[in-house]
Order: C-alpha cells, then structure tokens, then sequence
C-alpha cells in the first residue's frame, strides 16, 4: 500500500485552519502581555486587569460546550463565516473601549466566540483530511496557537508598548480580516450537519469513557502548570539574569513547536497506547527539576525538556475524544471536540492552584514533585482507558 499523500487542497486548508487558531491564540493570550498598559491607561490595579484573563479562561470552559451543543445543526461552514466576523467586530470595538465594564463584556463574549471557533476548527481538520493523516492536520491546527505564544504576543506586547494596548486590538482585528478572507475562499461548502437534541449532546457527558478520556489532558496540562506557572521564580532562584528571563521563555515556546510536531506523530499510531509513556516520561523530567536546577547549564536544559513533553498530548487527546464520541454518541462529535480546549483550561486553572498550594507551605522546588505526580495520576489514567479500549475490541 502506498502511504496516503495530502493534496494541495489539504494543504491548503490545513494552513487556513492554522491561521485561524493562531489569530484566536493571539488575542486570549496577547491580554497577558498588555495588562500593565491597560490598567494604566484605565486606572485601575492590575489585580483588577487581571480578571479580564480569569473571565474569558472561565467563560470558554463553560461557554464553549454549551454553545456547541446548541448549534451543533448549524451549517459549518456559515456559522464559522459569522463567528469570525462576529470576532472581528469585538476586537475592533475592544480598540475604542472606554472602560473597564466595556472591556470586560467584550472580552467574555470574544471567549464564546474564540471556544467554538476552535473546537469548529478541530472538526473540520478531523473530517475532511484523510484519516492515516488526521494527526498531522490537528498537529498543524494545535500549532497555530503555539506560535501566537512565540510570535503573536511578542509582537501584541511589543505594539502595546510603541502605540498603546489600543494598537494591539488594532493588530487582532486585522488578523481577523485575514482569517475571515482566507476562510472564505478554503472552506469546503459540503461539511457534515447532524441533527441532534441537546439530551443527545449531554449524554455524551455523562459517559465514563469520555469523562475518563477528558481528565486525561486535564491532569496531562496540571502537571506542567504546577511547574510553568512559577517558572520565573524557579529561573530567579536558579540565577538567571533578569535580562536573560525572556530570552528563555521565548526560547521554551520555540522548543513547544517542536513538541507540537511530535504530537502529530504519536497520534499517528496507537497514540493512547503511547501516551501511557509519553506521561511517565514527563513524570521523570519534572521530578528531577528539584535537583538539576542546582546547575544553570543542567536546569536550563532540563526546563527546555519540560517544554518538549509539554504538549505531546494534544493531538492524540483531542482524536481520541472525537473518536470516542463516535462510538457512543455519534450525533455528538461537535461536543467531544470542545472539550479538549476545555479540558486544557481546567488543567492550567488546577496545575496553577495546585503548585501555588505548595509553593505558599515554603519550599518553591516542591512544585517539581507535584507536577510529577500529577503526570503520573494521568500516565494511570491513560493505562486504564487503553485497556478498556483492548477489552472493547476484543468483544467486538
């Protein structure tokens, strides 16, 4: 058999799609890089600023499945159209935003218009590249937003800086328009449209196999969150330059493309089989943080293999759950491909609170351990669920 090739129509679309996750991983993210110059400019604290991040983290996890399921019937295609319209407006009136309530709103219904977007984008990679190269095409889609951490926020800060955080939604509303262009000329018009209730929709939430399958990149983003979110301190304590803290947070993003194109690979073949070990892995490199950070040299290697496993998982995570909602609720895809994203959120929003936990009761490198054992919660997690799924096949 010869391997199956994309044809420059994939291609093609698989880069649109890309395009479209890396302008919406721009604007949720750029938000951390502009919060001192918003809260300035609209006089308030940054702690205040801050819960323009918490709220749209929030209002995507729990926006985004209930949207899903209500317009699960709508025509892909048109309602992709209309929601990335719909974001270029929001992000055009965040430019002359006045104030802090105006702001907010915005930025909360940016979240619901970002999360389905998303999870629309997952879909139609899922179902219109052939199936032997599904992985590389969600690799490709998940790449988009790596690379708004890399380059998107860099120069959305940068902006923010010389022009004004004004400027910054300046730059996500054009991108916008580019996606939107892009979109309308790639997106196929024929894309699946199943009717279903919501009781269907929601059924699939109450399956064990596919909450099982939901905590697995929860805990997988938790154990790398416990140690990410105080990476600057750990970099501090370890005698990093102040200068040098951003040179190597640019380079642990560029190391995460890496990572991102390994995704694609693991989910090639048996990827839940694989990811049984890709966690024991992670385990094993963030547990030795707690000794390698002694060393600058040793650490800072150690911390760019901590961004290698950092996201392995979500690809294979995210056909999984589709495939999943294949077997036990097929009217339900819609839904199942939003919970990876959500599933994401929460493990970032756990990790964190998690390491911070730790972090408060005294010793910093503790966290090591924690986002150790937490790899090693979802490493036991992965195993059960394989073993079903063997045990599935079996009887079948």
């Amino acid at each position: 058999m010869h391997p199956t090739k994309l044809s420059k129509r994939h291609w093609l679309l698989i880069l649109t799609l890309t395009l479209l996750t890396f302008v919406l991983g721009t604007s949720e993210f750029v938000i951390v890089g502009i919060l001192t110059d918003i809260s300035l400019s609209l006089h308030m604290t940054n702690a205040k600023a801050g819960t323009l991040v918490s709220a749209f983290a929030i209002t995507f996890a729990i926006a985004t499945p209930l949207v899903m399921s209500a317009t699960s019937h709508f025509p892909k295609r048109k309602w992709m159209l209309f929601l990335i319209g719909s974001f270029i407006i929001l992000n055009g009136l965040c430019v002359i935003s006045t104030s802090y309530i105006m702001l907010l709103a915005l930025r909360i219904i940016t979240a619901i218009v970002t999360g389905v977007l998303i999870s629309l984008a997952m879909i139609v990679a899922s179902e219109t590249i052939p199936i032997e190269k599904r992985g590389l095409a969600i690799s490709f889609v998940f790449g988009g937003f790596t690379l708004a951490n890399v380059v998107g926020v860099p120069i959305g800060t940068v902006i923010s800086e010389w022009y004004g955080w004004n400027a910054t939604f300046m730059l996500t509303t054009f991108l916008g328009g580019l996606a939107f262009l892009t979109c309308c000329f790639v997106l196929p018009n024929k894309l699946s449209q199943l009717r279903s209730s919501i009781r269907d929709q929601f059924s699939l939430l109450t399956n064990p196999r596919i909450l099982m399958a939901f905590f697995i990149p929860a805990l997988g983003f938790g154990a790398t969150y416990a140690v990410f979110t105080y990476l600057v301190p750990i970099l501090k304590g370890m005698g990093a330059p102040n200068q040098s803290i951003s040179l190597i947070l640019f380079g642990y993003g560029c190391i995460s493309i890496f990572s991102n194109i390994l995704a694609g690979k693991i989910a090639s073949h048996n990827p839940i089989g694989r990811l049984r070990f890709v966690f024991l892995v992670q385990a094993i490199v963030l547990i030795s943080l707690f000794w390698t950070t002694n060393h600058f040299i040793i650490g800072l290697a150690n911390i760019g293999l901590m961004s290698l496993m950092a996201i392995l998982l979500t690809t294979s995570t995210q056909l999984y759950l589709i495939d999943l909602a294949g077997i036990y609720q097929p009217k339900a895809t819609g839904l199942a491909a939003s919970l990876m994203p959500v599933a994401s959120n929460v493990g970032i929003a756990f990790g964190s609170a998690l390491g911070g936990m730790v972090y408060l009761q005294g010793n910093l490198m503790n966290v090591t351990w924690v986002g150790g054992v937490v790899a090693v919660c979802a490493s036991l997690l992965t195993f059960f669920s394989h073993l079903l799924d063997q045990k599935q096949k079996k009887t079948a």
